[in-house]
C-alpha cells in the first residue's frame, strides 16, 4: 500500500484510500470499522503520547506499577470528530477532526490499515491530507473545517 502526505491539518483533514477494486458493501462496512474504532479511540484519548508508560518500561513489564499521577499529569489528547467515510468508485474518503491527539494515532491507524489490506481488502493508496483534483471537496465544508449534516445541502 502506497502512503502519502498531503498539506495537514488535524482539526480539519481528509483520509483518502483507493481500493484495488470497487468495494463491496461488506468491504465497505470493514472499512467503517476499521475508521470508527480508531476514532472511537482517539476520543477516549488513547492517542497520548505523553503517557507511554507501558511502551516505556520495555519488555519486562512483569510487576510494572503505573503511575496514576503520571497519567494524569499530561495535556489530554482527545480526537473531536468524524464524518461519514464517503465513496466514488475505487475511492473512500473521511474527515476527521483529529483534536489534541498526538502523531502516534496516524502510526496506529498506518499500521492497522496496512494489515487490513493484507488480510480483508485489498488496498492501492492512503492519502492523509488534501483534496483530490478528481472528488473535490464542497465549498461550504471545505470553509467550515468541519461536517455537519447541513454541511452536504
Amino acid at each position: 500500500m502506497n502512503i502519502q502526505f498531503r498539506e495537514f491539518d488535524p482539526f480539519n483533514v481528509w483520509f483518502w484510500l483507493e481500493f484495488s477494486t470497487v468495494p463491496s458493501e461488506i468491504e465497505k462496512q470493514y472499512l467503517e470499522e476499521v475508521f470508527s474504532s480508531w476514532f472511537f479511540l482517539g476520543k477516549l484519548g488513547g492517542f497520548n503520547a505523553e503517557n507511554l508508560q507501558v511502551q516505556e518500561m520495555g519488555l519486562d513489564i512483569s510487576y510494572m506499577e503505573y503511575e496514576e499521577d503520571a497519567a494524569d499529569s499530561g495535556i489530554v489528547a482527545l480526537m473531536h470528530n468524524m464524518g461519514e467515510v464517503e465513496y466514488d468508485g475505487l475511492w473512500a474518503r473521511c474527515w476527521f477532526d483529529l483534536g489534541t491527539s498526538d502523531a502516534i494515532a496516524l502510526d496506529v491507524l498506518i499500521n492497522a490499515l496496512r494489515q487490513f489490506s493484507r488480510d480483508y481488502v485489498s488496498l492501492e493508496t492512503l492519502i492523509i491530507g488534501g483534496e483530490n483534483a478528481d472528488w473535490p471537496i464542497p465549498e461550504n465544508v471545505r470553509q467550515r473545517g468541519f461536517v455537519t449534516e447541513d454541511s452536504w445541502n
